[in-house]
């Protein structure tokens, strides 16, 4: 996922913020006021009318804090609740509330339509997703109602929750990368009880927070928001879910960027190779930087291997011992090696990464334990958003492969080849859905997308998330005159939000203008 603005400013005021505030209880919390009236059966779903008002303060499975500002020149977010077929398959039972969010179009007479985002995870909340990227997207106000939602699982829509805040604290300091039997019966107890909480607080729903069902609900909400074509703009896992929406609804594709593009080719375990191998790659540009500013830098070391070396030296030693981090938390292996990751996903956030691993390297684990929590996206209060919760929930219900941790203990070998700093991490990973009680649906999504309108696809080659190999592969995948490559030579998870005038202008002026670049631009730093 990217980072929000909220986000960098909380990391730029004080290095030891907890960001992404949030509690893992979840509800409405006030937002009864902005709920549609009761209908039923798919005509009268296309038929509903939102209830607009202004927007409550972010439920806690959301994150919790303050109602968004105004927007620039004193506009007011407003919130309203969309119902969707819990399952697409019986469109006239049951029914769930899904989360939006929308700011209107500064400029009504050139109103395009709607643009509907989704900033990744799986699990990220749009409803504080798009008033944290606000001023980012200030542009493409000018002819467009901006609007984002929570899918479902996800935040306000009535959210997957795991456990309370007390067990995620006890189950994110595991040992993640265990390192004999008995760290491994551990682990897998500890992920069964994970799953069997979801289990317990999702019930029915559970196996319908899938992605081809969150884009069913996009094309509601593109019917329902009035807009003949769907335009959109996906981020991370949101170029995913975009994919899957022009293959299930080609016709209906709009104006449409997707950007920090995630391999549709790739299943579960090419898909963690990649990253492995992407945040390995991130790792690199970091220490070579370091390097470059030689005494300048806190690490030591005159080499890159030499300065990852003692990364790798760091996370041994705090394998065998923790440091201490905040309060009474201390810094595992686990959570530093998380920590390291999340700083990774923007240069911006290098200095805090040179500053944490130092600091650690000294007994002080603070600024690396803050870091994973915000991945984690536990608040400073202690409480947990869904974010993980749901991103687990929606990935193990995609993905067909169930790794035991025996067969992800076989592949470990391939992942420390790709990243010796990452590589047990992300192997180990590979059994994160050994437990789910659903089943997955698909090896890898179909985005094969015939018919469709031309999709900018931008890659970032120093992408450490979503590696730039999958922007071409997305390409591909979408088909002959519907994909259209855009590369950033540049540093950072996504590239419309990283300071690149090229990007910037290349995408407004598809989006605001019609304007298709040729395939195969490149933009550079």
């Amino acid at each position: 996922m990217p980072i929000s603005a909220a986000q960098r400013a909380a990391l730029l005021t004080a290095t030891t913020v907890l960001l992404a505030a949030g509690c893992s209880d979840g509800g409405d919390q006030a937002a009864d006021a902005v709920k549609p009236t009761a209908t039923s059966g798919l005509s009268a779903l296309t038929a509903q009318k939102l209830s607009w008002a202004p927007c409550p303060p972010p439920s806690p499975a959301e994150g919790g804090g303050p109602a968004p500002t105004p927007l620039p020149g004193g506009a007011a977010w407003e919130c309203s609740f969309l119902q969707a077929p819990l399952d697409w398959s019986v469109p006239d039972g049951e029914t769930i509330e899904l989360a939006l969010i929308r700011a209107r179009a500064r400029d009504t007479s050139r109103r395009i339509g709607s643009l509907l985002f989704n900033f990744g995870g799986p699990g990220g909340s749009g409803v504080t997703g798009l008033p944290g990227f606000a001023a980012d997207y200030e542009t493409l106000r000018g002819r467009y109602d901006l609007v984002s939602f929570d899918p479902r699982g996800v935040g306000r829509s009535d959210p997957v929750e795991c456990a309370t805040d007390k067990e995620l604290d006890a189950y994110y300091a595991l040992d993640f990368t265990p390192d004999d039997t008995a760290e491994e019966r551990t682990l897998s107890d500890a992920q069964k009880r994970y799953a069997k909480g979801c289990e317990r607080d999702a019930g029915a729903a559970l196996p319908h927070v899938g992605t081809e069902n969150a884009a069913r609900d996009m094309d509601l909400m593109r019917q329902v928001l009035g807009d003949e074509k769907l335009h959109y703009f996906g981020i991370s896992y949101g170029t995913e879910l975009g994919g899957v929406y022009a293959h299930m609804f080609p016709k209906n594709v709009g104006r449409a960027v997707f950007d920090a593009v995630v391999d549709p080719d790739a299943g579960v375990e090419d898909g963690a190779l990649g990253q492995a191998k992407g945040f390995q790659l991130a790792l690199d540009n970091f220490a070579q930087d370091c390097v470059d500013r030689g005494d300048e830098c806190a690490l030591p070391g005159s080499s890159v291997a030499e300065i990852e070396t003692g990364i790798t030296d760091l996370l041994a030693a705090l394998d065998k011992k923790p440091i201490p981090g905040i309060g009474s938390r201390k810094l595992t292996q686990t959570q530093a090696t998380n920590g390291i990751a999340q700083a990774l996903y923007s240069k911006e956030f290098w200095p805090y990464l040179e500053q944490g691993l130092d600091a650690a390297d000294g007994g002080d684990g603070g600024l690396l334990l803050s870091l994973s929590d915000s991945m984690n996206g536990r608040g400073e209060n202690g409480s947990y958003s869904n974010i993980q919760a749901a991103n687990a929930a929606i990935n193990c219900v995609d993905f067909k492969e169930r790794y035991t941790l025996g067969q992800a203990k076989e592949r470990l070998p391939q992942f420390r080849e790709a990243s010796p700093v990452f590589g047990d991490f992300m192997g180990w990973a590979l059994a994160s859905c050994s437990q789910w009680p659903v089943p997955g649906a698909w090896e890898h999504p179909d985005v094969s997308a015939p018919g469709s309108a031309p999709i900018l696809v931008v890659g970032n080659t120093g992408d450490p998330a979503t590696p730039y190999e999958g922007a071409r592969a997305m390409v591909k995948a979408l088909g002959k005159g519907v994909g259209v490559e855009l590369t950033y030579e540049g540093e950072g998870h996504g590239a419309y939000n990283s300071g690149s005038a090229c990007v910037k202008k290349a995408v407004d002026d598809y989006l605001l203008a019609g304007k298709v670049p040729a395939s195969g631009t490149v933009c550079k730093k």
